[in-house]
């Protein structure tokens, strides 16, 4: 069977196999999934029984070569189906399950087909939306005196505008992520996988207006693009948010960005799903910082001989 370059252009077309989607880690995205291409690393996909599987190719690290489970609205796939789609489409694992797979189908039937391994740096740090819209409660006095220093420093003496994101701002928007990336050392070779995100941010901010159910949000300074996010839908209660950027430079820019994210980004949603940590030291501790409600692990099934 067949796969196909998985492009912009076939959003429209796959958004149906996305309706009720209940996977909670952001990979189940399809602006994401679409947007995450670049040199080293391309989706591909095929349609296998109705279900839309999703493959993605590597440059030079071929043994990462890898399904995500079959997305449908219709069905869920148990274990010996998954062992026959690898074997149909010629494939060896699966990344990115998560673990509330494993908690319905039991490891033990699970182990009949796959070795199962955890994928550290890919587990999904998870908030309640409320949480992180009021940021109430001790645990986030530091987030609040920040965003206070912010306040005074800047909303009192400058021009700050908080926009969503058109068209005409695509421009601004990828002139500050280079610009933030200068900032974040995200091209060093070390940090391959911010490397691999940067592109992704710049396919996303480029098809935004295809991507109809990503929505993005733009800080500015007198002017100036200083931060910007962006966020879609995941599953029913739950939204995604793909990428969040501000310069670590202006103190308190961060927080208070963060927390208009959560009011403006998420009306609707319980959750907030802020993906992963990938490994990065600033960002698991970032990330900890907020006190998550969940954390989602992902893991490899890896077909047994």
């Amino acid at each position: 069977m067949d796969f196909k370059e998985l492009k912009p252009s076939d959003y429209d077309t796959l958004k149906p196999f996305f309706e009720d989607q209940k996977y909670p880690i952001c990979v189940y995205s399809l602006s994401s999934t679409i947007a995450w291409s670049g040199k080293e690393y391309k989706p591909y996909y095929t349609i296998y029984d109705k279900s839309l599987i999703l493959s993605v190719e590597y440059a030079t690290k071929k043994d990462y070569r890898h399904l995500i489970l079959p997305i449908t609205p219709y069905k869920e796939y148990e274990p010996e189906q998954l062992k026959d789609i690898l074997k149909d489409l010629g494939h060896k694992s699966y990344w990115f399950v998560p673990d509330v797979y494993i908690a319905k189908y039991g490891k033990e039937k699970i182990e009949n087909f796959f070795e199962i391994l955890e994928q550290e740096g890919y587990h999904d740090y998870v908030y309640l939306a409320e949480d992180l819209a009021s940021l109430k409660g001790n645990k986030y006095s530091k987030k609040r005196n920040l965003i206070n220093q912010f306040r005074k420093e800047y909303l009192e003496k400058q021009t700050v505008t908080i926009d969503n994101i058109k068209s005409k701002d695509i421009d601004d928007c990828l002139n500050f992520l280079e610009e933030w990336c200068i900032e974040a050392h995200c091209d060093h070779d070390e940090n391959y996988d911010l490397a691999c995100e940067k592109q992704a941010t710049k396919n996303t901010l480029k098809n935004i207006e295809i991507f109809d159910e990503a929505t993005g949000l733009l800080l500015r300074i007198d002017g100036k693009v200083n931060a910007f996010g962006i966020a879609s839908k995941l599953t029913k209660d739950m939204g995604v948010l793909h990428f969040e950027k501000a310069f670590s430079s202006i103190k308190g820019l961060y927080q208070f960005f963060d927390q208009e994210c959560a009011k403006r980004l998420f009306n609707g949603y319980k959750y907030i799903n802020k993906e992963s940590d990938m490994g990065v030291q600033g960002l698991i501790q970032a990330k900890k910082s907020y006190n998550p409600a969940l954390i989602i692990k992902s893991y490899q099934f890896k077909l047994k001989n």
